[in-house]
């Protein structure tokens, strides 16, 4: 009986004959096969040995599923984008959102719901490497406290609205090469079960100037007699181009004779990213920078936007007082350098541009009788001068929200006058007036 049991689901199939033989159908010696049904086999066995693989629980990296939240939340924002009109005296930018909490279950029951709008700070050059307190740096600008005592929610969406009024001092949201300064809002709840729901979006700031009339600059290169004129613009955008006008004075020479004069062979241009940060240090490591308050300084510089001119410029020689070249170039910063607007912190984070002008300018000699025969020097010099720009964000047609409010109160101006004391006529009745001044009118039908 035991033998039938065992038994008991094999596949009876009759042996197969072959040349008067019976063939077993399991080949028990895989190398007794061709080279074909080699393959097969071993493709075969390489499946099922595959299969048997991905069929196995695993027992490292396989997902956990936590358990199912009865309550999540979502940050609506209803303000436009949080812009800072103006340098570190603008008006601040209003912001205002609804909280919403999204019960699942039938009901849940909460302890508090709180939420926090932070400004996060991390150095990429810490004082101490491995040390987070010293790389992260948390400032809690404004708490909400949404309710005071447990309560009870129902299944459906529950709404908490909330406004606040961002600092017009605080920087904008920047990702530069020393440091990161980033806006957030978290979200944490407490269920009467002791579990925690958090949720958390990014906030982000930015600060826009407006334009500014075009500066013009006057930079003098001794020993010689030349000078540059730069006329640009110093409010310059990430995206767009910016026009610089160039002209160049003082250089022709002239003698009893003959003529000593320079020309501009090539202008290098390039807009360059200085970058200043203070790693503070934590209490822990107030001992590596002499003391609470200090930190390590450092500094970085790239360059977002260059470009090289060799010709284009206009040379006239005969312009009274000693010559003149002009030259009128676009220049703008590289899309792909992802460059960071001018930022300036409390914290030490400093972020400023510079548009650098290098001019190769060579010596030439000429005789008053033969003007078009130059002869070159082999004298050359280069001329480098800086100027200062300010990267930041397009206004567009946005405005600072203390400049769209209504008006209040004290700015409304005083009500119309009142009218003066009505008093019957007690005198003689007055002449009707003549009838010639009287305008005759005709009904029309």
């Amino acid at each position: 009986m035991p033998s039938r049991i065992l038994s008991f689901g094999r596949s009876h199939q009759p042996p197969q004959l072959r040349d008067g033989r019976i063939q077993s159908s399991r080949i028990e010696d895989p190398t007794d096969l061709s080279a074909g049904d080699q393959r097969r086999h071993s493709a075969a066995m390489d499946f099922l040995h595959l299969g048997h693989k991905e069929n196995s629980p695993r027992t490292k990296g396989s997902p956990r599923i936590g358990p199912a939240l009865s309550a999540r939340f979502e940050i609506q924002m209803e303000s436009p984008p949080c812009v800072f009109y103006g340098g570190t005296n603008s008006s601040g930018a209003l912001f205002s959102g609804q909280l919403k909490l999204i019960v699942t279950d039938p009901e849940v029951r909460l302890t508090s719901i709180h939420m926090d709008l932070n400004v996060n700070t991390r150095t990429k050059k810490p004082v101490a490497k491995d040390c987070p307190d010293c790389i992260n740096k948390v400032t809690i600008l404004k708490p909400w406290n949404f309710i005071t005592e447990p309560t009870t929610y129902t299944h459906g969406i529950h709404e908490f609205p909330f406004s606040y009024l961002l600092p017009g001092h605080l920087p904008a949201t920047t990702h530069c090469t020393l440091a990161h300064v980033d806006y957030a809002l978290q979200v944490k709840a407490t269920t009467s079960l002791a579990d925690t729901i958090t949720h958390q979006i990014p906030l982000r700031v930015q600060r826009a100037l407006q334009p500014s009339p075009e500066k013009q600059s006057v930079r003098i290169f001794p020993p010689t007699n030349m000078t540059v004129n730069v006329i640009h613009t110093t409010i310059i955008h990430p995206i767009g181009s910016f026009l610089v006008q160039f002209r160049m004075n003082g250089v022709v020479t002239k003698e009893k004779d003959a003529q000593t004069r320079w020309r501009i062979r090539k202008l290098d241009w390039r807009i360059d990213e200085h970058t200043r940060n203070i790693s503070p240090a934590c209490p822990k490591h107030w001992h590596k920078v002499g003391g609470e308050g200090k930190g390590q300084q450092h500094e970085d510089m790239r360059t977002i936007g260059s470009a090289c001119i060799k010709k284009g410029w206009k040379t006239d020689f005969d312009t009274p007082g000693g010559g003149q070249i002009e030259l009128e170039f676009p220049a703008s910063i590289r899309p792909n350098s992802n460059p960071v607007c001018d930022v300036e912190s409390q914290t030490g984070l400093v972020v400023t541009h510079q548009l650098v002008l290098e001019i190769i300018v060579a010596e030439e000699h000429v005789k008053n009788s033969s003007m078009k025969s130059a002869v070159p020097t082999g004298a050359a010099r280069v001329l480098r001068t800086h100027f200062k720009v300010i990267v930041t964000e397009r206004g567009g047609m946005g405005i600072s929200w203390d400049e769209e409010q209504p008006p209040m109160y004290e700015d409304v101006p005083a009500s119309p006058p009142g009218y003066v004391t009505m008093t019957d006529y007690s005198g003689e009745e007055l002449p009707p007036p003549p009838e010639e001044e009287l305008e005759r009118m005709e009904i029309r039908e």
